[in-house]
């Protein structure tokens, strides 16, 4: 009798414990779901040391409209005088002639900044890496803080990373772009994004070392 009763007690002891995991995960999910759209809003335009603008995809130094509408971001804060410099960011794959910081740079001084005021700095080949190595070169420059801009559903891992990399960081994301122009697009963005942030706080890594998402 006593084994029988032991029986249903661990049945009914597992699916509790199932239903809480699932409950947990699927409020943990929500949550941080919740607070990349939160973030997503915020334009933190206060002054900053730097502006450092996240990489994307370039061609043969031209960037692609997603890294432009964000150094066209940057250019805005920077004629406002938000900060002192534009920072760069990003590397180049195999066979690339320009990293994407230097595409980014190159297209900030055709377009009226002042190159002593840009920083290109390329290396990373993910957000982290990118973010890393800014923090580095902040370090070096005696430099504290930052506004980092990138697309809205970015704008908190950006802002994550950046502290942990040690900076005094907050986001003033694009409203333009590919990246913001259908709700089916936001949607999609909002959740890879779940799933890469999730990530990086367990594992202290990007998603895309785990090709688990296709961010980086």
């Amino acid at each position: 009798m006593i084994a029988e009763s032991r029986g249903p007690r661990f049945r009914r002891w597992f699916l509790r414990a199932v239903v809480g995991g699932v409950v947990v995960g699927l409020v943990l999910v929500t949550g941080t779901a919740f607070r990349i759209w939160q973030v997503a809003r915020v334009d933190d335009r206060s002054p900053a040391d730097l502006i450092v603008v996240l990489g994307a995809a370039q061609y043969n130094g031209t960037p692609s409209d997603i890294f432009r509408w964000r150094l066209e971001h940057a250019r805005d804060l920077y004629n406002d005088g938000v900060a002192r410099y534009i920072v760069t960011t990003g590397g180049s794959r195999d066979g690339d002639a320009y990293t994407e910081a230097e595409a980014g740079a190159r297209w900030l001084r055709n377009h009226g900044v002042p190159a002593s005021a840009t920083i290109a700095i390329g290396e990373g080949s993910d957000t982290l890496g990118s973010i890393e190595a800014v923090g580095v070169e902040a370090r070096e420059r005696g430099l504290e803080s930052a506004v980092v801009v990138s697309d809205p559903w970015h704008s908190l891992r950006a802002r994550t990373m950046a502290k942990d990399a040690g900076l005094d960081a907050w986001t003033s994301p694009t409203r333009s772009g590919p990246a913001v122009m259908t709700r089916e697009t936001q949607v999609r963005y909002i959740w890879r994004e779940t799933k890469a942030l999730l990530f990086y706080r367990v594992a202290r890594a990007s998603a895309e070392d785990a090709g688990s998402t296709g961010l980086g």
